[in-house]
């Protein structure tokens, strides 16, 4: 890759001047999230990053799972993690975990130790935090600060086996209590926690913090750009400071760049899942979640994620990206692959009183309407059928082409009708439409040439399946939502809904445009038929009514 080849991408130009300086031979990347939780759209970004910068440079990129705090980790989660890498298109090879360098990790810290530059804390994590000090006023030396390093390391070879109870004691790094920087002010490095590991089981009683297994796994496993996000950016300091003190078998560098930042969407892992454990949502898997399970089920597309991350840059500066710029990326992939169907969200019954009954014939419907050698299949038409209830208006306003009373409008693939009467039940509402139909409009064309404007969609009553459609909105009606607020009740509307017959057979996750109506994939849950709206089609009147 030519170094002028990379320019306008931040963190691409910095991988280029590192590889023409010869700082670097070969790119390497990873991304390390912990296995705590689902991953999120927000992730994906850095996904996408990781493995693009390494793609770009035709180096490599591997997932390496921070597995140091057991008390949060779960096997599933790591499962749930390769799983969703892999759907939105990249392949994390064999995966590595922060736990498969333990060893090392503990050796890095008797280096430390021996140094003079780490020593065992006796007081609790209350007491640390007092001393910490301010921003405006530097910290309080611990009294264990001076401890003789040979001491320093027989306490710590305690804690490895298990002779002190959780929170005793600490290992933390001997740096600078008056830093200006509070990540400096002598770090925790290693924490006692009786905890069985999903991997190492009950054998470390003290696991190593982020900020110290970070810089290390990155050294041993040869990465060279470790990308992270900004809040990240004052913890590079640290990492530094580590990476030059210790004995490791290369030194990366760390780069950050501005997180996602999604409007009327949480991307906290912890948000999200207070969301779950409050029971706000049915799971990480929900279809209004932004989770990569959520989307997935949802029926969004990878490479409309993929398509969406590289609109966002590499940048420090990010700011809050408006959620329609997800949906356009959805909509330009769906309308490329997902066929057309008929479906009836809100349906009016109606009957075509000149139609013979008992009579049923078959239409062609192109999947592609503008590429009708990319298939098609059958459609049903009898005389009672479905339309959509917002087709239907008694007093319709000026620009309304759609059914009233006396006019006419064009059943897609079909022909056209005219509106007699609206029969109402004896609440007042009106539950039924008595139409004629013009036999010389069969296709859908008038022959003698007058314009029909509205054209609507329908299905065969006899033929129809019934099927829940699922109407997913953003969970929050704000930008910003206070931490403990509710999702909007509006985020999921299921709708009882009509559909055409070949939609019963559509396997679960297949996507198609519900013609007038949206983006719809089969929810992959088992049990009855169901559809998800990916994304809605771009606004319209008509479209705002139908909901």
């Amino acid at each position: 890759m030519s170094r002028a080849g990379a320019r306008g991408d931040p963190l691409a130009d910095i991988v280029a001047d590192d590889l023409a300086a010869g700082r670097v031979s070969r790119v390497v990347t990873r991304f390390p999230p912990e296995p705590n939780g689902y991953l999120h759209i927000g992730h994906a970004k850095s996904i996408c990053l990781n493995f693009g910068l390494a793609a770009r440079f035709g180096g490599r990129c591997h997932v390496r799972l921070d597995d140091t705090n057991p008390a949060r980790e779960e096997s599933r989660y790591a499962a749930a993690i390769e799983r969703d890498v892999r759907w939105l298109g990249f392949d994390p090879g064999a995966l590595v975990y922060a736990s498969d360098h333990f060893d090392a990790l503990y050796g890095y810290a008797l280096h430390l130790i021996d140094n003079g530059l780490a020593y065992v804390d006796d007081q609790s994590a209350d007491e640390i935090r007092a001393r910490r000090g301010a921003l405006t006023e530097p910290g309080v030396d611990s009294p264990w600060r001076d401890r003789d390093p040979a001491e320093n390391r027989r306490l710590f070879e305690r804690m490895r086996a298990g002779e002190f109870p959780a929170g005793a004691r600490v290992l933390r790094a001997r740096i600078d209590m008056a830093s200006g920087n509070l990540n400096l002010r002598d770090p925790v490095l290693y924490r006692i926690l009786h905890r069985p590991h999903p991997r190492t089981g009950d054998r470390w009683p003290i696991y190593p913090t982020y900020d110290f297994a970070h810089g290390q796994c990155d050294a041993i496993e040869g990465v060279t750009h470790s990308i992270c996000t900004l809040e990240f950016e004052d913890h590079r300091p640290l990492y530094d400071w580590l990476i030059d003190r210790l004995p490791t078998p290369h030194s990366p560098r760390q780069h950050e760049f501005a997180r996602l930042e999604l409007s009327r969407t949480p991307l906290s892992k912890r948000r999200l899942a207070k969301l779950v454990a409050d029971g706000h949502v049915s799971g990480w898997d929900d279809p209004r979640m932004p989770t990569l399970a959520g989307l997935r089920r949802r029926g969004v597309p990878p490479e409309a994620i993929r398509a969406f991350c590289a609109t966002l840059g590499a940048g420090k500066r990010g700011g809050q990206v408006e959620i329609q710029a997800l949906d356009h990326c959805v909509r330009e992939a769906l309308d490329r692959r997902a066929p057309r169907r008929m479906a009836v969200l809100r349906p009016l019954r109606v009957v075509i009183e000149n139609y013979p009954e008992g009579r049923v014939e078959w239409f062609d419907a192109p999947d592609f309407p503008r590429d009708p050698a990319a298939g098609s299949r059958r459609v049903p038409f009898s005389r009672e059928l479905y339309i959509e209830r917002s087709d239907f208006m008694e007093d319709p306003p000026r620009k309304y082409f759609r059914l009233a009373p006396g006019r006419e409008a064009r059943l897609r693939y079909a022909c056209i009708v005219s509106c007699r009467e609206a029969v109402r039940d004896s609440a007042g509402e009106i539950v039924e439409l008595r139409c004629a139909f013009d036999p010389a409009t069969r296709g859908g064309a008038a022959p003698d040439g007058r314009k029909v404007r509205g054209t609507l969609h329908w299905v065969s009553a006899a033929h129809a399946r019934e099927a829940e459609a699922r109407l997913i909105a953003p969970l929050f009606r704000e930008d910003s939502p206070p931490p403990d607020a509710a999702p909007d009740p509006d985020s999921l509307r299921a709708v009882r809904a009509r559909v055409e017959p070949a939609l019963a057979d559509a396997a679960p996750g297949a996507a198609f445009q519900f013609e007038r109506l949206g983006y719809f994939a089969r929810d992959t849950a088992p049990g009855p038929l169901a559809f998800n709206r990916a994304v809605a089609l771009r606004d319209s009147w008509s479209r705002a009514r139908a909901g």
